[in-house]
């Protein structure tokens, strides 16, 4: 008997990205959902079209609102993707295997980002291994930005074959808006959670950070693409420091 599996997307203003998505699951998929947080674009339109469940839902956080998809889910395992993800052909397969063999045990696989049209491969960001296949009564996602699967009780986590596909950003200054939020993010997270902001910290802490991901992760060997991924990822690193202390000024 083949286990059953709902798909549970997220969305806002993905009509750039969610047509892919849904298409490259749709022969794993036993159901689709798209939790909606009130897109201003084309993607309600889209998934209707696409004859997937689209639930319109305030914002809850990139954890409470995946959660609330899996809640709504008609079964129990839960395949999780992001709108600007897609299933590559050898992950289709190695998907249909688990449901025919019915390993029934959580499933990992790897992720491959595309950036400004670049597959990369280096700096950290690959394998970039991820849990999104799961028994939802085992299992709950929690935190903001990186938000993280627990398990109640542990798993064994098997690992599929193939990549999950990532269309990250299409352009330099869709990055750096996007490092603009999520630092805001998370600097108010680690504010609260009583992170400090030392100047030498701010100071030492990006270039830290890209000498590791430049060199030691060898982001230098996809060219280009990698010294731009490298430089952001330090400037992101100096943002989150910067708007602690601002944060802590500020209360002080």
């Amino acid at each position: 008997m083949l286990t059953p599996i709902s798909v549970v997307i997220i969305t806002f203003n993905e009509e750039r990205n969610i047509e892919r998505c849904i298409e490259s699951v749709k022969s794993v998929a036993d159901e689709i959902i798209v939790i909606d947080s009130f897109s201003t674009d084309r993607t309600k339109e889209i998934c209707e079209n696409l004859q997937v469940r689209f639930v319109s839902h305030p914002w809850e956080g990139y954890s409470g609102s995946k959660n609330k998809g899996n809640s709504l889910a008609k079964y129990d395992w839960i395949l999780s993707l992001d709108a600007d993800e897609a299933l590559s052909e050898t992950l289709i397969q190695s998907i249909q295997e688990w449901k025919q063999n019915s390993i029934n045990k959580p499933a990992k696989f790897n992720r491959l980002t595309n950036y400004c049209g670049k597959w990369v491969k280096n700096g950290g960001w690959y394998p970039d291994a991820k849990i999104r296949l799961f028994d939802r009564s085992n299992t709950c996602w929690e935190g903001g930005i990186h938000e993280i699967l627990k398990f109640n009780v542990e798993k064994e986590i098997f690992h599929l074959k193939g990549d999950c596909l990532h269309y990250s950003y299409y352009t330099i200054e869709q990055h750096y808006n996007q490092t603009e939020k999520f630092t805001s993010i998370q600097s108010k997270e680690l504010f609260e959670l009583g992170k400090k902001s030392p100047l030498y910290k701010l100071i030492f802490s990006p270039v830290i950070k890209f000498i590791r991901d430049y060199f030691f992760k060898m982001g230098f060997l996809d060219g280009k693409v990698g010294f731009t991924i490298a430089r952001i990822s330090a400037y992101a690193t100096f943002l989150k420091y910067k708007k602690i202390r601002i944060l802590s000024k500020l209360k002080g």
